[in-house]
């Protein structure tokens, strides 16, 4: 289970992220229909700043795999961020 931790002045919570949920979206994110219809709501924006993005496809498999490995490092700490106003973001899995 991945655990996401924010620490403020005013308040501390955890969210705890499930691996099916990680599965879940990794499938969605991963999917053609949603990649296509990103680059449509994103292409006026992009062309009223003249840039020129598209974004690309992921490859399913391969975060499959990564989420795979993740599960095999129960402990391992991904983020440790904290900002000068005393925030303090968490990762570990």
């Amino acid at each position: 289970m991945l655990r996401v931790k924010v620490k403020t002045n005013e308040a501390k919570f955890m969210i705890p992220v499930p691996y099916v949920l990680l599965d879940f979206g990794a499938s969605i994110l991963t999917s053609k229909l949603l990649i296509r219809y990103a680059n449509r709501w994103s292409k006026p924006h992009l062309d009223k700043k003249n840039i020129s993005f598209t974004i690309p496809s992921i490859d399913k498999k391969e975060l499959k795999r990564i989420v795979k490995e993740l599960k095999k490092n129960k402990g391992l700490e991904l983020v440790n961020v904290k900002a000068q106003d005393g925030t303090e973001v968490i990762v570990r899995l």
